[in-house]
């Protein structure tokens, strides 16, 4: 394959990407290429608003641009190529009825289409052909026609059965031959029947047109003349109707084109349960659960690169090319607004001007081209290029693996600079290593599983790989033999190297296990004080409302106190009200401040769910003890160990609720329970006879209306049992009154 061949192959088909775009185009009601002009973030809202309704499948339509070409010459189309814009006609009136929401609604129902083309649409049937209905002798002309063509098959099958060809025929079918209805018979028919012959059969037999139906052929031929010139009459009709509106015919197509791209995608999402994700501003590619559409039964990958250059190394036939191929077909696939399979909520994809893909072995007899300078032929290229992401699969290829890592480590520096970023995959321990204290290089290690001897297709980030050579060549049947050779001829130095670099790796992994352990109890108590905080806020409410109760009431029964000293002056009942007032209060706090004393060394603590001693302060910060572990934790977050938040309630003020009358001794006292609550009426009287008894009254009233009676029977409930009462009864006249002898 040549450098000119080489360069034009499309960067969907690097990524093994050209299968999963020819199942997409088949969604498409014509041929396209993928992407779509315009804006991404427009035509987002329009797919994502498409994906939540359901809206009929596009016909199939041909690509219309030379048609509409010869529209502006005011050329005649034919019946099949006016039946095509017809068909994107017809689509956008059916899309009229969908229950399309924003910003879909406008824009379909700002296509109008004028009442001219609306007419003609109304000329085809469902076939794309002229409906004879609407024209009286085109009707005519279709039934003659069709009662010509049975005419034709009956005469043929009278003769095909006929007693003087029989010893003629071969069959008693009625064949097509060029077209024509014809019967196949043997030699010297002429004997039997006057006919045309049509042709010859491998097997020396003929295909004759008899005379006896030539008329009715001659007929037929006349009747299909007719009908050609008044479909051609309509052709012609139309075109000019066409020429008319040809700006709008080019609108239309234009137009039909945006929505086969958006139902498209949306119909290939539905088919294959993909997920679109929009291309954010950062340059970064962060994919959870992406399955490469190339691979069957795909360990998903999880990656996050957030910095300029990823180098990928670790074990062979590990998926080192293919998570280099996975991240650029997200940011592909991502680029033109095409779904693929990921978890959509914690998946994000920058945007990037190009995408470059440096895989291929560029070696070619023909150029006289070398891999190694194929390769700086590609690497030349990317200086003319910025903001581009690029991939490099097995960098060090074709070259002096020690003299290539100083050579890439100094281009991928310059080349970073210039806004580009780089996914290298690679062998070279020594480009890995001059490249790892390199802030802005994120190292992935392609992961093996030493039990079972195979790649496990999973990575590590912040790590470097082993390569496994060995253990790979035994796995594919190099003897054990060659292989522990190999190693000794290796050197036991570089191998403890491989054996510190797996060392490192498994530490790491073991160590971001625990992370992720940590990390799933913290959310856990997270959650816990969340409930919490949500159980407390719940608490104060109610008790603010009970407050709130209380408050009302209180005012309640000191209004009627107030009205009941004004219907008749008490310097008893003035006194009690101001004791009430004297002990109201209901701004009191429903919590004790916490103990503001400062945490000092020594210090039982609390951090979180931990139990601890302070060990030593540094400004914010805090040094604790938790399980013979020393932490550092920020000081604000730390609490004395015991202290508890502890409610300073003041005590419940007595408060007298009723509107009372009191008069000096040897008058009558009564009390009102109107509107008054049960347990608030029970109250209010056991206090109210309370004083009675006191002031050594003899005869009381208690004013509870009638109503529903049920105040009423509480307070004969309650006299029944008091110990002090002698007799009470209710006052004639049904006046809701209960006179109480004491």
């Amino acid at each position: 394959m040549s450098s000119e061949q080489i360069k034009k192959k499309p960067i969907f088909q690097k990524l093994d990407l050209d299968g999963y775009v020819k199942q997409f185009q088949t969604f498409l009601a014509r041929e396209k290429p993928v992407a779509m002009m315009g804006d991404i973030n427009q035509h987002y809202r329009y797919i994502k608003a498409l994906s939540r309704v359901e809206f009929p499948t596009p016909k199939p339509v041909p690509n219309l641009d030379a048609e509409l070409a010869r529209i502006k010459k005011q050329a005649i189309l034919s019946l099949d190529e006016i039946y095509a814009f017809v068909t994107m006609f017809s689509y956008f009136n059916t899309l009229s009825s969908v229950g399309f929401t924003e910003p879909l609604i406008s824009w379909i129902q700002g296509i109008e289409i004028p009442d001219e083309i609306v007419e003609i649409i109304g000329y085809f049937t469902q076939e794309g052909e002229i409906n004879p209905e609407r024209d009286p002798e085109l009707y005519k002309l279709e039934r003659a026609i069709k009662q010509n063509k049975k005419e034709i098959k009956e005469t043929l099958y009278k003769l095909a059965h006929s007693s003087r060809l029989r010893d003629y025929l071969v069959d008693t079918q009625v064949h097509f031959n060029g077209g024509e209805e014809t019967l196949l018979v043997r030699g010297g028919f002429n004997n039997a029947i006057k006919a045309t012959v049509v042709a010859r059969s491998a097997a020396g037999y003929f295909y004759i047109l008899p005379q006896s139906i030539s008329y009715l052929k001659e007929k037929q031929s006349a009747l299909i003349s007719n009908k050609e010139q008044i479909i051609f009459r309509y052709c012609k009709e139309i075109s000019a109707v066409f020429f008319k509106w040809e700006r709008f015919l080019a609108f239309i197509n234009k137009e039909y084109d945006r929505f086969d791209h958006y139902q498209a995608r949306v119909s290939f999402a539905r088919a294959k349960e993909y997920e679109f994700i929009l291309p954010s501003k950062s340059k970064r590619i962060k994919l959870q659960d992406f399955a490469h559409p190339a691979i069957e039964n795909p360990v998903p990958i999880s990656m996050d690169f957030n910095k300029q250059i990823m180098l990928v190394t670790g074990v062979n036939a590990g998926g080192k090319t293919m998570l280099l191929k996975s991240m650029l077909s997200a940011v592909y696939m991502s680029k033109y607004l095409l779904p693929f399979k990921c978890d959509a909520s914690k998946t994000e994809v920058g945007h990037y001007k190009s995408i470059e893909a440096v895989i291929d072995d560029p070696q070619s007899v023909k150029n006289d081209i070398s891999t190694f300078a194929g390769r700086m032929q590609e690497f030349a290229k990317l200086f003319n290029k910025e903001d581009a992401i690029v991939g490099v699969d097995e960098i060090e290829l074709g070259t002096d693996s020690d003299e290539a890592a100083s050579l890439f480590r100094v281009m991928l520096d310059e080349l970073r600079k210039k806004g580009i970023s780089f996914i290298v995959t690679t062998h070279h321990k020594r480009l890995a290593s001059l490249m790892a204290t390199d802030d802005e290089v994120e190292l992935i290690a392609a992961l093996y599983d030493e039990e079972r001897r195979m790649p496990t297709y999973t990575f590590l980030q912040g790590s470097i790989g082993k390569s496994y050579a060995f253990e790979t060549a035994q796995r594919y049947g190099v003897p054990v033999a060659i292989v522990n050779q190999a190693k000794k001829v290796y050197g036991e130095d570089k191998e403890n190297l491989n054996e510190l670099i797996e060392k490192s790796t498994s530490l790491e992994r073991e160590m971001r296990t625990k992370i992720a352990k940590i990390d799933e109890e913290l959310e856990t108590i997270e959650k816990k004080k969340a409930k919490l905080e949500e159980e407390e806020f719940k608490l104060q409410e109610q008790h603010r409302k009970a407050i709130a109760t209380l408050e009302n009431r209180y005012n309640a029964a000191t209004k009627k106190a107030r009205e009941a000293l004004k219907a008749k002056e008490s310097t008893e009942g003035r006194r009690l009200l101001n004791v009430a007032h004297q002990r109201k209060d209901f701004k009191q706090k429903a919590f004790v401040k916490e103990d503001v004393t400062p945490l000092k060394e020594g210090d039982k603590v609390k951090y979180r769910s931990h139990k601890g001693e302070l060990v030593s302060l540094r400004g914010k910060d805090a040094t604790i003890i938790v399980d013979g572990l020393k932490m550092r934790v920020p000081l604000s977050q730390l609490k004395r160990r015991g202290e508890e938040l502890k409610a300073k309630l003041k005590p419940k003020p007595h408060v007298p609720k009723a509107d009372i009358n009191v008069e000096k001794s040897g008058a009558s006292v009564s009390v009102k329970l109107l509107g008054m609550y049960a347990d608030e009426a029970l109250e209010t009287v056991d206090k109210f006879l309370s004083d009675a008894l006191v002031n050594n009254l003899s005869e009381v009233q208690i004013i509870h209306g009638t109503g529903g009676g049920v105040l009423s029977k509480l307070v004969s409930e309650y006299l029944k049992k008091h110990p002090k009462i002698g007799t009470f009864y209710k006052m004639p006249g049904n006046m809701g009154i209960t006179v109480v002898e004491l």
